[in-house]
């Protein structure tokens, strides 16, 4: 027996790591940066882009590294302080936190343009600002109260923002004037590189996934891939854009327009096509904004962690679960900033520019961090992506050297704010945070709890049943059960029980956050995990505890039993959630009977003891993994099961024996459980209506075995449905069973599992 300690479910596979990488980046900055880049450095700021995305892509496949081997939540801002030591912490923290602020307001200015600027009633800079707050309270109050639908909302604004872009490039090509394109420079190199320093604010959206690293399923393969892919694709993505929008419309018009795209698809795609990029482009600025308030406040909660914030901002509303001090105070700070377009004339590219800086700074010090681990070789630094050795030390020192490259040609004003930024940090830093108990060690402790759920030892030839618990009035039960059926494979190494629990993380709240959510709840989970482990006493087994964090409870057991190798998992049910229409047992058990790699145990326990059990002995592939339970758990009370068979009465014909039939069905049933006769007593019941019959003799046994409907409509015709009416019907315990079946691939699943191969 061991203790547990609180981890973070893998819940996030290849496709929801790349909507999460790619499908930030395809946001706001499309439908705003154009106008601006095109004024910069004309058709040339396709090229902007292109060193944009290299730069961006020079600091994911050291984030790649970096998050393979340090697999916990805080992104870069985690990297740098543990790698370099808090002074650099706090620079990294402020320079996130305000840069991701800076980035909110530049995509709130742009939604206010969007808006304004296409309504003949409507002008003015005081408007653009006044929809821009109006938006970010819209936002602020969606992150303060928290919402269980924000994640899908968000997946399908971006699903409509890259429909309505393809359909712009694709019209737009045919549209394209060469003449437009001349001079392709105008500014030269220096207008290019500027420029650069000026978009570099779309592509931080790779950032994501290493934030939520320790969320993802087989990290040493799908962090990299989905960062640089996702990077790379939306690179090329903005190449396009840029090259269509100035093939379109000359690039010194482009430049004086507020709403470029917008611009762009009134030549080639008439009104309707202004009106759905408008469309679009309000939802891009609502969703790119909404990620990086959300963005903003895990930034504060990871410095809150490692005591470089004050506790005041770093904590959980009693009743939402949302960071909410934090939220309010990105969103005032946030509203300064957009407010300051009613003084400053060209305040989004200011923003914009800010924001890079920041980001800029963030990433040089993540590849000085990648050469830092490279060198002290911590023991317990192991990342499954490394840098391969041809391009290492050059992808770091490259990092550096484009990203203090693209700083210099900045404005002038921007660096002195971004130096302020920095300053500020370090001020931060001498002035608070030292004085605090800070842990300065490269790798350090936080990265060892981090990683322990993704580090199991565990011996495959062992039996292994999984138990969730929640309810300490039950699990004893529950655990009963388990391990009278593993002591049936004694026979090779000591079977284990691994009893989890699993505490859901609201969907809107960052699972960083909610450590210090966990922290309020542990105790519960204690006195659960402790209650087991004295059970386990009691009933002399094996037992293993694990305490975990999960967006959906379902998932993150399916993602428990792979990676215990589990060959069983009991649960338990009271009955509830049936007769709906898109679930059967619940949210939380049919994902898990439908996915489970291994038998699954539905145990709905409404009596204290087992008593006499009966088994029903029908058609279905999972009768026998019934019986063979019925067998198990019948040892607790001491009595023999029976294997119930229900015959038609025939037509008459004396070779047609209905019971003989009914007993030749539950003896091969028996044999195929591996039951001996002796371990058994069969029944056979003759009735024209087989579930009446049934419910009618159930009610003599004191427990009741069957195994669940097949997926198959006529299989549960004939005898799925009497076991859910017997579940649903009877007062004794019922016992639902599934054995192991063959699942199949989705296409889409199918496609990411082996691009991630």
């Amino acid at each position: 027996m061991s203790d547990s300690e609180g981890e973070l479910a893998r819940n996030l596979g290849f496709t929801e790591a790349m909507t999460m990488g790619g499908g930030t980046m395809i946001g706001a900055g499309i439908f705003i940066l154009p106008g601006i880049a095109a004024e910069g450095a004309g058709p040339a700021s396709a090229l902007s882009f292109a060193i944009a995305g290299l730069a961006a892509l020079l600091a994911a496949i050291s984030l790649s590294e970096l998050a393979t081997g340090m697999p916990i939540a805080g992104g870069s801002y985690h990297y740098v302080n543990r790698a370099l030591g808090s002074l650099f912490g706090s620079i990294v923290g402020w320079g996130m936190w305000t840069g991701l602020m800076f980035a909110s307001a530049f995509y709130m200015i742009g939604f206010g343009q969007y808006i304004v600027e296409p309504i003949p009633l409507l002008s003015g800079r005081a408007l653009v600002v006044l929809f821009g707050l109006l938006g970010l309270a819209l936002l602020v109050g969606v992150n303060y109260y928290g919402t269980e639908e924000s994640g899908s909302f968000q997946n399908i604004m971006i699903g409509l923002e890259l429909v309505v872009i393809i359909v712009y490039l694709v019209v737009g090509f045919f549209y394209i004037d060469a003449a437009n394109l001349e001079p392709f420079a105008p500014t030269g190199p220096s207008g290019i590189i500027a420029t650069t320093g000026l978009v570099f604010v779309t592509f931080l959206g790779f950032e994501i996934i290493a934030t939520v690293a320790e969320e993802v399923k087989n990290p040493g393969k799908n962090i990299p891939l989905t960062m640089i892919l996702s990077v790379v694709s939306v690179t090329l993505l903005y190449v396009v854009v840029m090259i269509v929008s100035t093939g379109v419309v000359p690039f010194d018009e482009l430049g004086d327009s507020l709403v470029p795209v917008g611009d762009v698809a009134e030549v080639s795609m008439g009104a309707a096509g202004v009106a759905a990029i408008v469309a679009a482009a309000a939802l891009a600025a609502i969703s790119s904004s909404n990620s990086s308030v959300l963005a903003a406040a895990r930034v504060v909660f990871a410095m809150g962690r490692d005591n470089l914030m004050h506790d005041w901002l770093n904590t959980t509303h009693s009743r939402f679960r949302t960071p909410h001090r934090a939220v309010i105070a990105t969103g005032l700070l946030t509203g300064l900033l957009v407010a300051a377009g009613l003084q400053v004339d060209a305040i989004i590219e200011v923003l914009a520019e800010v924001a890079s800086f920041s980001f800029l700074i963030a990433y040089s010090l993540v590849h000085a961090a990648v050469v830092v681990i490279r060198r002290a070789e911590p023991e317990d630094y192991e990342p499954d992506f490394e840098i391969p050795s041809v391009l290492y030390p050059w992808v770091p020192i490259a990092g550096i050297a484009l990203s203090v490259l693209v700083i210099t040609q900045m404005n002038l004003a921007v660096i002195g704010i971004g130096i302020g930024i920095i300053v500020l940090g370090i001020v931060w830093y001498f002035l608070y945070a030292r004085r605090q108990d800070i842990d300065q060690s490269l790798v350090g402790d936080a990265i060892v709890s981090g990683s322990e759920g993704s580090s199991l030892d565990i011996d495959e030839e062992r039996y292994r049943v999984i138990v969730p618990i929640a309810n300490p009035e039950t699990q004893k039960n529950l655990l009963r059960l388990a391990a009278v059926s593993a002591r049936t494979h004694s026979e090779g190494e000591t079977p284990e029980i691994v009893a989890v629990n699993i505490t859901r993380v609201p969907t809107q709240t960052a699972l960083e956050q909610e450590l210090e959510f966990e922290e309020q709840r542990v105790e519960t989970q204690r006195e659960l995990l402790e209650s087991a482990r004295e059970a386990a006493a009691d009933l002399d087994i094996s037992l293993r505890t694990r305490a975990i964090l999960g967006r959906d409870i379902g998932q993150t057991l399916l993602t428990v039993l792979e990676e215990e190798a589990a060959d069983q998992v009991v649960l338990g049910d009271r009955g509830h959630g049936r007769g709906t229409k898109e679930f059967i047992f619940g949210s939380t058990i049919d994902p898990v009977l439908k996915n489970a790699p291994c038998d699954v145990t539905i145990a709905n326990l409404r009596r204290d003891e087992i008593g006499d059990v009966v088994a029903l002995a029908g058609p279905g592939p999972h009768a026998p993994v019934a019986a063979r339970r019925a067998a198990e758990f019948a040892t607790l009370s001491g009595t023999t099961p029976t294997l119930l068979n229900v015959q038609s009465p025939g037509d008459g014909d004396e070779d047609d024996d209905p019971v003989e039939r009914g007993e030749a069905v539950i003896e091969d049933i028996a044999e195929t459980a591996g039951l001996e006769p002796e371990n058994y007593e069969s029944k056979v019941l003759i009735s024209e209506d087989a579930q009446s019959a049934i419910l009618e003799e159930v009610d003599s046994y004191d427990t009741i075995c069957a195994g669940v409907s097949e997926k198959s409509s006529v299989s549960k015709i004939l005898y799925g449905s009497i076991a859910e009416t017997v579940q649903e019907q009877t007062d004794g315990n019922v016992i639902m069973v599934r054995g192991p079946y063959e699942t199949h691939w989705k296409v889409t699943e199918a496609v990411a599992e082996r691009l991630s191969a």
